[in-house]
């Protein structure tokens, strides 16, 4: 294996993002909901949401205790805001099972709602120090670059991406769990997808890529994601008209976010689906818990 993790462990201490969820005294609370936020979504966007997060609700409870409807207006324009109910879930389990202290073992971590292996992992890792490999889109390229010479990671396979990461890490917690952000902090910096900076790659000499002539990318091509004209562009357009409004709307308001009947009131049905809207007794629509 190409990585050597002395160098890149002082790379990543001279070169790691100061960021507010990797202060030594970020609890593990902390990590676990800027973990949820960061799914699909930018740091930058993150960051200003996961501090105001902290000031309001800096405990399990605090934010168990808050409606759902709150939650999923204070969730912004993050997207994806099915995360806010689950973070509420989550929380409140943490408040009642675990004296309002997210556990630290990845199993107990992976039986509350909502959170899977990734988080679970990046939780145990970064909050606690533990050695778990933890692997996102950024890790798999570094991977697939720096060991395996290719210019970029095939489709997912959970079983051969941990076993890469596996061998990676260092045999202690402490060093693996900074091994883990150091690895994740290189693809997102350094070794991107589209303009790697190969010059202030500190394992460029060992990388097999570049050691190969860096051959372009020859696998399935990723579906790429749009949002103009879908129904996440619509649902969101929907959430929106219910976060800016102080009680229930009727659905002449909503029927004004989107031309298209048809895709407008599938989005709307979904919404009430996923919990994410609520339907009172007079057919008003509002947050959950706001009526």
């Amino acid at each position: 294996m190409a990585v050597d993790a002395d160098v890149l462990l002082d790379w990543f201490a001279e070169h790691g993002r100061d960021l507010p969820w990797r202060d030594p005294d970020c609890t593990a609370w902390g990590v676990l909901v800027s973990e949820i936020m960061l799914q699909q979504t930018p740091v930058a966007r993150v960051q200003p949401i996961w501090l105001e997060w902290m000031a309001r609700w800096p405990v399990p409870s605090a934010l168990a205790a808050e409606t759902t409807g709150e939650v999923v207006r204070a969730w912004g324009k993050l997207g994806y805001p099915r995360r806010a109910l689950r973070l509420h879930a989550a929380a409140t389990v943490v408040a009642a099972e675990h004296g309002d202290v997210v556990p630290s073992d990845v199993d107990t971590l992976l039986a509350l709602p909502g959170i899977g292996a990734y988080t679970a992992r990046a939780v145990a890792a970064f909050a606690y120090g533990k050695r778990a490999p933890v692997v996102d889109t950024n890790v798999r390229r570094v991977v697939a670059r720096a060991v395996h010479g290719a210019g970029d990671a095939g489709p997912a396979s959970n079983t051969r991406d941990m076993a890469d990461v596996e061998v990676l890490l260092p045999a202690e917690d402490a060093p693996a769990a900074k091994m883990s952000a150091a690895l994740m902090e290189l693809g997102a910096l350094i070794c991107t997808a589209r303009s790697p900076r190969c010059a202030d790659c500190p394992i460029y000499e060992d990388c097999a890529w570049q050691r190969a002539g860096k051959p372009a990318y020859a696998g399935p091509a990723k579906p790429v994601q749009k949002f103009a004209g879908t129904d996440r562009q619509v649902r969101g357009l929907l959430l929106d008209v219910l976060r800016g409004s102080e009680g229930p709307v009727d659905k002449g308001r909503l029927d004004l976010v989107w031309h298209e009947a048809g895709q407008r009131d599938r989005c709307l049905d979904s919404l009430l689906v996923d919990g994410l809207l609520e339907q009172t007794a007079g057919g008003l629509f509002a947050l959950p818990g706001e009526h």
